[in-house]
């Protein structure tokens, strides 16, 4: 396969962006379809994609620049990372993955899921300030490789606070993890670690990211100093989870169980009320773009639209997956508001039957790219860092 170079983005222009989260770095025993990252980022190329969104491991980074680290898997079900230990070595292959992808015109945004690993490095981010420290650490080992114009934004953490990846933060109640966002003691947090991200590298936009259905806060909380809004939208979330009970999903990440009523439910609940669901969805992205109206920020979204677990599987078929995640897509691509946009968090090579539908993704990743963002956003950081 030939190489594919994307053409640089104009200033007004979203990219479009896929998410291989730890993935990039676990899933790389034959098969797992990291193992040969030349191929993968040559087929993301073929597809149309021009950005995307990995775990820079920053607790590890810092913790020991060049160590050996021995990872606990999050769970065994779901085909992110990998279903059992494994041993990693973060940096150089950090460098070596964020080099490959600016050879290809690539931009990368960079996150954390905070991996559990045999000493839970991660606890040891005992404050704001030890945060910052680890993602001051990671960004100046790539600076130091002359890497960061690759690089178009941070994310501080994966879906904040959620439990699985910030066990190191304990918010105030404690239990609001999932989306517990605005507290007072959550917003301390982020404000004081990115203000320090911040001092030491003032042009890149940094964010936190969220999930949940609590976009109505945007705007009553003050985020501006956030460079965007990074918020993963399911159908599957919406009315209070209300497509997860009419599947009758199981979100137990260790057990098959969740994928058998799948099979079992999936195509009949959602071909039943194929527009309902649908509506849920739009009707979400509409209130999404409101909020960016509100707040003046870009939105950006890495994971959606659909359904928030799925994977080849007997009795699983794709095609409702890429019904919803198409209109997803179109839907947020027409607001104006999208900074940058995926087609869903199942754009990998190891989800087989959604990574060979080529034309799929090329037609969506060209809707993406040659919508226009609403004259507002088209100064702000992130836009601009996007487009150099």
């Amino acid at each position: 396969m030939q190489a594919m170079t994307p053409t640089p983005p104009q200033p007004g222009q979203p990219l479009a962006l896929t998410m291989w989260d730890f993935s990039w770095l676990e899933r790389r025993w034959p098969g797992a379809g990291y193992e040969d990252w030349d191929l993968a980022l040559d087929e993301l190329g073929e597809r149309g994609y021009n950005a995307v969104r990995i775990d820079a491991f920053p607790h590890l980074v810092s913790a020991g620049v060049n160590d050996d680290w021995e990872l606990v898997p999050v769970w065994n079900q779901h085909d992110w990372g990998a279903p059992g230990r494994l041993t990693v070595q973060v940096q150089p292959a950090l460098n070596q993955f964020i080099a490959k992808c600016r050879d290809r015109g690539i931009r990368v945004g960079l996150s954390s899921w905070f991996r559990e690993d045999t000493t839970d490095q991660r606890m040891r981010l005992t404050s704001a300030d030890a945060f910052a420290d680890a993602w001051i650490a990671t960004l100046q080992s790539i600076a130091d490789a002359d890497l960061m114009d690759a690089v178009f934004y941070v994310d501080l953490c994966n879906e904040w606070p959620g439990d699985h990846w910030a066990p190191y933060f304990r918010n105030d109640p404690p239990e609001l993890t999932w989306g517990g966002w605005y507290t007072d003691a959550s917003m301390a947090w982020m404000r004081t670690s990115i203000e320090r991200v911040r001092d030491a590298f003032p042009e890149m936009p940094l964010c936190y990211s969220f999930d949940g259905s609590d976009d109505g806060l945007y705007g009553t909380k003050d985020l501006s100093f956030f460079d965007l809004i990074e918020h993963h939208c399911w159908t599957m979330k919406e009315n209070d989870m209300e497509l997860s009970q009419a599947l009758d999903y199981d979100w137990d990440n260790f057990s098959d169980v969740g994928y058998q009523r799948l099979a079992a439910n999936a195509d009949r609940v959602y071909g039943e009320r194929a527009e309902y669901w649908q509506g849920l969805l739009t009707k979400r992205i509409a209130s999404l773009a409101a909020a960016s109206r509100r707040t003046g920020l870009p939105m950006a979204t890495s994971e959606c639209w659909g359904i928030i677990n799925y994977k080849d599987w007997p009795g699983l078929d794709w095609g409702w997956v890429k019904e919803l995640c198409a209109l997803g897509t179109v839907t947020a691509a027409s607001t104006g508001r999208w900074a940058y946009i995926a087609t869903s968090n199942f754009c990998g090579p190891q989800f087989v039957g959604m990574w060979r539908d080529i034309a799929w993704h090329q037609r969506l990743t060209q809707r993406i790219k040659t919508a226009r963002l609403d004259a507002d956003l088209r100064d702000t950081k992130l836009v601009q860092r996007q487009a150099t």
